[in-house]
């Protein structure tokens, strides 16, 4: 392979391996295990294990829809647009995969299997469950696990919160309703129906905002004592991206997408302030 298609291929892959939700997800849980206690080289652990298994997962995503990609000619994927072959992507995924076992396993026992089901239940979902009307179980089970996962490879391996493993289950059923809305025409040409495209676009809009703000009060209230000012602000700025995300849904099918990351935002920040509730 000469150095200009090495070089485009590398390119590929990093643009399939769906870079923002990929990094955007090792960051958070990264900073979820700084904030519950892990040290320096335990959060590099966590960092690496999340890394190799989102990698895994984003190139298994656009290596499976490969086929329905080219078929709606979407030529802003890597694959369609000749960037990096199918099976370059397949072989990718399986590896990071395989990095991604020892690298769970090292940041403890229990956490390793937690995260493995987690990222288990990703490749399920991009192989099959995403046609289906369990489409919402793995983004559940996926973003409840974190805190977990993060918290379980811990000296003595306390659990957390029961509250913040429900917000971040609930803030995996938002992100799965927000990330699909935008696409949901071009998925039902293609076949692919799975819970949010049956409910439709405007229902999914409707409902958006309801986990993401279940998350939000979960995270105010829940924890032992009064919520403090941050946490009342929090709440109403959650509140307002959740109001404006419905009530401007007809301007463009992008802004319930962009209030649902706004409150996501905020509740990502809820969860990071209660350090996911350790020994709670």
């Amino acid at each position: 392979m000469g150095r200009g298609s090495l070089t485009g291929a590398l390119s590929g892959l990093a643009k399939s391996c769906h870079p923002g939700p990929t990094v955007a997800v090792t960051a958070l849980v990264t900073a979820l295990a700084v904030a519950a206690g892990h040290d320096t080289s335990g959060s590099v652990l966590v960092a690496a294990a999340i890394l190799t298994g989102q990698l895994s997962v984003g190139w298994c995503n656009d290596a499976v829809d490969a086929a329905r990609d080219t078929a709606a000619a979407r030529a802003e994927k890597p694959i369609v647009a000749g960037l990096v072959g199918v099976k370059t992507v397949y072989v990718s995924a399986i590896s990071a995969f395989a990095l991604c076992v020892p690298l769970s396993f090292a940041c403890g026992l229990l956490a390793g299997a937690v995260h493995l089901v987690a990222v288990a239940g990703a490749w399920a979902y991009n192989l099959r469950l995403k046609a289906t009307v369990l489409s919402w179980a793995p983004y559940v089970v996926g973003f409840g696990s974190l805190p977990i996962f993060v918290t379980t490879g811990l000296p003595g391996g306390p659990w957390p919160a029961w509250w913040a493993v429900a917000a971040a289950a609930a803030l995996g059923l938002g992100a799965h309703l927000a990330n699909v809305l935008p696409d949901i025409a071009q998925d039902v040409a293609v076949g692919v129906r799975g819970w949010p495209q049956r409910l439709g676009p405007s229902r999914v809009r409707t409902l958006i905002p309801v986990p993401l703000l279940g998350a939000s009060a979960l995270l105010v209230f829940a924890p032992a004592g009064p919520p403090g000012s941050v946490a009342w602000a929090a709440l109403a700025a959650a509140s307002v991206f959740g109001v404006a995300g419905t009530a401007l849904a007809g301007l463009s099918p992008r802004v319930p997408f962009a209030a649902a990351i706004g409150c996501a935002a905020v509740d990502v920040g809820l969860l990071l302030g209660s350090g996911v509730g350790v020994g709670v």
